[in-house]
């Protein structure tokens, strides 16, 4: 049986099912959506050999016409010529108003699909079906879409939300190991922004780091918890005006890491992870935060098998400048989400520069 839980928005609502063997499912629950008959399905060759039969068996054996494109995977496709070759087999295939493009894949191919999906023809409907555990926490839920600049990770974009997000965990035996660990920087956020009890929780497990040592029970908590903490952040504040900018925690510093190093050393799960570290000092410095908590926090971002520590080679003055191109610059000042207890964070542009840089040269 899933397990539903409700994105309650102004505009148009949307179900997150949690089903076990959800893919095959996903036919009969886009029919409940009333959609258009033609389906786009966007994956990346690794996800579609695994689950693209299943996927387009379902929606065939419910009725729907499905064409598919496929794009290279990694956060350096995540680029607009990327999403010209969706644009393309769109276009070749008539995808029309009442269609639906569905997302089969990581946060890379849900944030690219759901840009096509907002952009062609003035915006269709989106499906996401998120196959990492980092997607089913955090990326395909929100409607957050976009590509990256050369300059910087997600700058262009538009925020459409999908009509369904539909998590199948058992796709989760088939993820790398370090997928699996990126997933978990986002839940450890969750935990440290707004969950104090999923942060507990995850501190009685032995290991983090890979799925076969987690408890399925505490897997199960984990995507209740964490999809819960964004469905309540996101019905509070649909286009980040507020609330919502304490989903950022760690991904200041941690988008600037990232892009400094081409999107090839470290994944985004990595990089969100060692913008935690820094946020947690950072606040510990400022005062706001106990420095036994930030050693709380650390511990288990250890324990999922996560940096702590900058990637070699990356000059700290040029994360520093990254941080000005950051989308969460307001009035040329940068916004930091910094955490005051587990599970209460505030949101600032009171972070002197000199404090940046002294905390990112101890790491």
């Amino acid at each position: 049986m899933a397990s539903i839980i409700n994105v309650n928005l102004p505009q148009q609502s949307y179900e997150i099912a949690n089903a076990p063997g959800g893919i095959d499912q996903l036919g009969e629950m886009m029919s409940n959506l009333k959609l258009g008959k033609k389906v786009l399905l966007v994956s990346n060759p690794t996800v579609f050999k695994q689950y693209g039969e299943r996927a387009v068996a379902s929606l065939e054996a419910a009725g729907f016409k499905v064409t598919n494109c496929t794009l290279p995977p990694g956060e350096r496709y995540k680029t607009l010529s990327s999403v010209q070759k969706i644009y393309d087999t769109a276009l070749e295939n008539r995808i029309e108003r009442s269609s639906t493009m569905v997302a089969l894949g990581g946060g890379v191919i849900g944030d690219m699909t759901g840009f096509a999906a907002a952009t062609w023809l003035r915006g269709i409907n989106f499906v996401q079906v998120p196959t990492s555990l980092l997607a089913m926490v955090d990326a395909a839920i929100g409607g957050k879409t976009g590509v990256n600049h050369p300059q910087g990770k997600n700058l262009i974009g538009a925020f459409h939300q999908p009509r369904l997000v539909l998590i199948d965990q058992q796709v989760l035996k088939t993820l790398p190991m370090r997928e699996f660990r990126a997933g978990m920087a986002e839940v450890i956020k969750y935990g440290v922004i707004w969950d104090a009890q999923l942060f507990a929780e995850m501190e009685q497990s032995k290991r983090l780091d890979q799925l076969r040592y987690v408890k399925a029970e505490l897997i199960e908590s984990i995507l209740q918890r964490s999809c819960q903490a964004k469905a309540d952040v996101v019905g509070k504040d649909e286009k980040e005006a507020g609330l919502r900018a304490i989903l950022n925690y760690g991904h200041t510093i941690g988008h600037a890491v990232e892009s400094l190093t081409g999107y090839r050393v470290v994944n985004h799960g990595e990089a969100v992870a060692i913008g935690m570290v820094a946020a947690g000092q950072i606040a510990v410095k400022l005062g706001m935060w106990q420095k036994e908590e930030t050693e709380r926090q650390d511990a288990l971002i250890q324990k999922a098998g996560l940096p702590t520590q900058l990637p070699s080679g990356v000059d700290i003055e040029a994360i520093i400048e990254a941080l000005q191109v950051d989308k969460k610059v307001q009035a040329g000042k940068v916004m930091f989400i910094l955490p005051t207890q587990i599970g209460v964070v505030t949101i600032t542009d009171q972070v002197p520069s000199d404090t940046i840089r002294q905390v990112l040269q101890g790491m």
